[in-house]
């Protein structure tokens, strides 16, 4: 029996990721089997979780997935406790056609669980008027329930004493209060936090995050606020690319979500790992190959001299797949943001550039169009700040929309056995 909180805030930046991995480690160190899963299309914070609790983290996306399968994902993720990270603010939603309130929030998404929420407050601009941030969430939605408030950012012991007593008076506990402190402050990059394995202090941030949890959060009281997680059974998922997919993995290529990779092994699937930076081609047994996204822009010239990975790709007979990163390394070149160009596989007729770059963001409804994904009706997600700078005017993979139906046209490429986009498949 898993039992399970979601973690929330009224904005991103409040500190709910700090906070969450706090919170892990500290209730690991208690010798409680945690969990985690993170709300909506993220990349950067599940591996965080990782190296927190020692357990991959999957993504729950009330978006892009069917209640069945958020019950089923968060079910199967097991534990004694499961902590899932919300992502924004606690009803921020895409852009929806017959919802002025958007759809796929972290909100959305407790009410299909029907986990309680724990809200993260960053109290540093706020006095009393907290109390009403706070009451206001927790009777936004009747489905959603907010039962307690961790305060971030805590000037002094009055601070706290100013904003707790004005709290309390709604009826919901203020569990934690949080001290300001630069040492909680991790950097960041342009797709978001700059990511696990580049950190090298990382687990000493987690050590002191949990330390700060254990010393400011009453532990026992947030276990107590926790609800059970319901039995659900996992819906058949995305299938599997091939009978063998050799993945692509590394700093340059981590963006591949867990219940992607878990549902083709479900499916009987063997899955194996090749490092590009690493100089390694994919598995020779392989009849499908998949490039993830990431952040090749930032390893190109190492991609563009790694001969062996270069020849095993050109070489392969497999199906080959990236997704947007990946798609970027299977066109002809790669232009950074610092104007150089570089040599890619040329497997694909597409030319990429971060030179002037571009936010492109947002949900996307794929139907295929060829190839293994021809006929299909998928949910994808994109963001990155790349442009297609060259491009075929034919061969393309998908036909797109966006998340209030909007027609984006036609989008990715193929040719022959390879094929890619800038979208990344949720399901």
């Amino acid at each position: 029996m898993t039992n399970g909180l979601i973690i929330a805030a009224p904005s991103s930046g409040a500190g709910k990721t700090m906070i969450t991995l706090g919170l892990i480690r500290a209730l690991k160190n208690r010798g409680i089997d945690v969990s985690s899963a993170k709300s909506g299309p993220d990349y950067i914070d599940p591996a965080f979780h990782h190296a927190a609790s020692g357990k991959a983290c999957i993504n729950l996306d009330a978006w892009a997935m069917k209640p069945a399968q958020l019950r089923g994902l968060a079910h199967h993720q097991g534990g004694e406790l499961l902590l899932v990270e919300g992502a924004m603010g606690l009803f921020d939603g895409a852009l929806d056609a017959n919802d002025p309130y958007g759809r796929g929030s972290v909100a959305d998404l407790a009410a299909v669980l029907t986990l309680p929420v724990v809200l993260v407050l960053d109290a540093s601009k706020q006095g009393q008027t907290a109390a009403a941030i706070v009451a206001g969430m927790a009777g936004f939605r009747d489905d959603v329930q907010v039962v307690g408030v961790i305060l971030n950012k805590v000037a002094s012991p009055r601070h706290h004493d100013m904003l707790a007593l004005a709290i309390e008076t709604q009826g919901i506990p203020v569990i934690g209060s949080i001290p300001r402190s630069k040492k909680l402050a991790r950097p960041s990059r342009h797709l978001g936090l700059v990511q696990a394995q580049e950190q090298a202090e990382l687990q000493s941030f987690i050590h002191a995050a949990s330390e700060v949890i254990d010393t400011h959060v009453d532990l026992d009281r947030l276990i107590s606020l926790a609800k059970i997680v319901d039995a659900a059974e996992m819906p058949t998922g995305f299938p599997p690319l091939g009978q063998h997919i050799a993945v692509a993995r590394d700093a340059a290529f981590a963006f591949a979500y867990p219940h992607l990779l878990q549902g083709w092994r479900d499916a009987g699937a063997q899955i194996s790992f090749f490092s590009p930076l690493d100089n390694q081609g994919p598995d020779p047994l392989a009849d499908a190959v998949f490039l993830p996204g990431g952040y090749p822009e930032l390893y190109a010239g190492k991609i563009a001299s790694n001969t062996a990975f270069l020849t095993a790709m050109r070489q392969s007979n497999a199906m080959i797949y990236g997704e947007c990163g990946g798609y970027m390394v299977l066109g002809e070149r790669l232009i950074d943001g610092d104007g150089y160009s570089h040599n890619m596989l040329g497997l694909l007729p597409v030319s990429t550039s971060f030179a002037n770059p571009k936010i492109h963001l947002g949900y996307r409804n794929l139907t295929g169009l060829a190839g293994v994904f021809k006929s299909q009706t998928l949910k994808a997600h994109e963001f990155h700040y790349a442009s297609l700078i060259e491009g075929s005017a034919t061969g393309h993979l998908f036909a797109a929309t966006d998340s209030m139906g909007h027609d984006l046209g036609l989008i990715g490429h193929i040719k022959g056995r390879v094929s890619g986009s800038f979208a990344h498949i949720i399901c």
